[in-house]
């Protein structure tokens, strides 16, 4: 499932990242790998905080939208 409409306060395993290759890089540098973990704190008006290695990261709608999560 999308992470953008993934339960909140649940630990998921990043399946994977449906973007290009210069986001999938930032992705990286922020922590957001494929085979990773992710919780999703909260959504508000699409946008995302998530917690991935115990750093809070607000992601936008269209970013959130393009990680798969299981």
């Amino acid at each position: 499932m999308l992470l953008i409409y993934a339960p909140t306060n649940q630990e998921f395993k990043i399946v994977k990242i449906l973007a290009d290759e210069k986001l999938k890089k930032h992705l990286e540098d922020l922590g957001i790998l494929p085979n990773g973990t992710i919780s999703l704190l909260s959504v508000n008006g699409g946008n995302a905080i998530c917690l991935v290695k115990n750093v809070r990261l607000a992601l936008d709608k269209i970013t959130a939208s393009k990680i798969l999560v299981a």
